[in-house]
């Protein structure tokens, strides 16, 4: 079982424009929303490639069905803590002329003390059930920064192992408790080290440091220029799959699902970097954050090249 955290969930509303205009009228040519937010995606995901998958998290009463309907569609079960008031609201801009996205996220509702605690008890039910737990994304407002940290030490003692998908503080923060896997893109591994990372052997060395450090596995995603992966013994790298792609939202989450899926279907390190980089791939072929086809996945799956690196 792999079970994913939405502790910040949100409604993506995607917006395409032609020739988007900064501070001028713009006249939306068609409009997307979906239940969203990271951890959703990747129950999805995960779901979608064949693992058994689950969604943990916050909800919030007043949308909570447009989620929910989400997850029992694609046969994801979940376990919420609900919330009053509404989900936050994250909107995209995709500007079809340039192929650009620019992005207008909330931060979320704030969550109480009592809240806090009663998700760290129930993330520790879910934990002793799985063999993953999956902590990515925002966490909402009033939680502890160092919050994916303690979670993290505190599943370490279910035999659980984590995979932790989040940036800035909270991924720095959260090496501390040494997770199996990591996935920062090119940017977040960059602030990570503190330089800029200018090739491939920049981004193995900088990986290599990090699996040094207590980290399994390290991947990297790299959007156009593919994706790397490294557990020490073996560095991978997988070129773009020269497909249409409809929409990067979600991709990364697919990646991550696509990877942890592998992992917990007993697969070894090429076969789950091949599985993370097929089902991003078949993500960028939907529109908004739409789960993908099982036979999208695996027509995607037959694609993937890797090379030693």
């Amino acid at each position: 079982m792999i079970t994913a955290l939405a502790l910040n969930p949100s409604i993506d509303m995607t917006l395409n424009i032609s020739n988007f205009t900064f501070g001028g009228l713009n006249r939306v040519e068609s409009a997307r929303r979906d239940a969203g937010g990271k951890g959703l995606n990747v129950a999805l995901a995960a779901q979608a490639v064949g693992a058994r998958a689950e969604c943990v998290g916050y909800m919030h009463r007043e949308n909570a069905a447009l989620f929910e309907d989400k997850l029992r569609r694609n046969q994801v079960g979940f376990d919420f803590i609900y919330c009053d008031g509404a989900t936050r609201t994250n909107i995209k801009v995709r500007d079809e002329a340039a192929g650009v996205v620019t992005e207008l996220n909330q931060s979320g509702p704030a969550v109480t003390d009592d809240e806090i605690r009663l998700m760290s008890e129930k993330v520790l039910q879910h934990a002793a059930q799985s063999d993953f737990i999956v902590l990515t994304g925002s966490l909402p407002p009033a939680c502890p920064a160092g919050y994916y940290r303690e979670l993290m030490e505190e599943v370490a003692h279910t035999g659980c192992k984590c995979v932790l998908d989040a940036d800035g503080a909270r991924l720095a923060d959260g090496l501390r408790a040494k997770p199996f896997l990591i996935k920062p893109n090119k940017f977040e591994l960059e602030l990570l080290t503190g330089r800029k990372l200018e090739n491939l052997g920049d981004i193995r060395a900088a990986a290599m440091k990090l699996v040094e450090g207590g980290v399994n596995v390290v991947a990297v995603s790299m959007g156009g220029y593919g994706a790397f992966i490294t557990d020490g013994a073996q560095s991978l790298y997988a070129p773009r799959l020269d497909v249409e792609i409809s929409s990067t939202v979600g991709a990364g989450d697919s990646m991550v699902a696509g990877m942890t899926a592998g992992f917990e279907m007993g697969r070894d390190l090429p076969c789950a970097f091949a599985m993370g980089v097929a089902a991003a791939t078949a993500a960028c072929r939907t529109e908004g954050t739409t789960v993908f086809e099982r036979a999208d996945y695996e027509a995607m799956l037959k694609m993937v090249r890797l090379e030693a690196i």
